[in-house]
């Protein structure tokens, strides 16, 4: 069966400093699976490869046994959406300007939002708990209200593969698990999910599989309860018991607590 997503023999440089280097990994059509790693280790970059945005120097990037260099890139957009990290807004756009933006992959070069457009974009309002905030400005939300805009701009493109990169920074508990249940709706109904996330404990019962990059370009990847486990977390975190035991108890008792 022909993986929905694959990178083979993936690396990467910027300029002369290699990020990626030989990378091998694949992933299922209806995955949800969460990306973890020390930080530098290239998750990001790797996402922008899953999403097209940054051409790999050598090897290949495959989305739904074709590859991505060869794929119109309208194509591209409407299969993919990345939410990144950073999201910088230079005019006052509102929130619901903001999240309209997603339908554009789908528009001719002069034609506005149709019927399906808006019902694309107010189902993204709604799942991510923003169309109270549609009149305001971006730039003037929180940090957390912002996240979610970014999140809501990415479900308004429907895409088959969503990309998250860090998508619980800068919110509070509830909203994370918000967040969470998002996740898990759109995993539902088909959406294949691959998110970077940095608080391991937000992992069991809400991603199906981990994809582990080291420090050494070693990349594991399997069910959480495999995954995560206090021997690897603290070897790939140089993270040992003695200096963090924490570390150890919290994620042991996660992991019984996981159905």
């Amino acid at each position: 069966m022909t993986p929905f997503l694959e990178l083979l023999n993936v690396s990467f440089s910027y300029e002369r400093n290699s990020v990626l280097e030989d990378l091998n990994f694949t992933m299922e059509q209806g995955e949800c699976a969460a990306l973890i790693g020390p930080n530098g280790v290239g998750k990001t970059t790797l996402l922008r490869l899953a999403a097209g945005i940054v051409a790999c120097s050598q090897g290949s990037v495959s989305l739904d046994g074709r590859r991505f260099d060869r794929l119109p890139r309208g194509e591209a957009a409407r299969m993919v959406a990345l939410v990144p990290q950073r999201f910088e807004v230079p005019f006052d756009f509102t929130v619901e300007q903001i999240v309209e933006q997603g339908r554009t992959p789908y528009l001719g070069l002069f034609s506005g939002l149709g019927r399906q457009d808006r019902i694309a974009v107010e189902r993204a309002l709604d799942l991510t708990a923003v169309t109270s905030l549609r009149k305001r400005v971006f730039n003037e939300l929180s940090g957390g209200e912002r996240q979610r805009v970014k999140i809501a701009l990415g479900l308004a493109q429907e895409p088959r593969l969503l990309l998250l990169d860090e998508p619980t920074q800068n919110l509070d508990l509830g909203r994370q698990l918000e967040l969470l249940d998002y996740i898990r709706v759109l995993n539902d109904e088909g959406v294949t999910i691959l998110a970077a996330m940095h608080d391991l404990q937000l992992i069991p019962g809400a991603f199906s599989s981990v994809l582990l990059l080291g420090p050494n370009q070693e990349v594991r990847k399997g069910d959480p309860q495999d995954i995560l486990q206090p021997e690897i977390l603290e070897r790939i975190f140089d993270c040992p018991p003695r200096r963090h035991p924490k570390l150890v108890v919290e994620n042991r008792v996660l992991l019984e607590k996981t159905p």
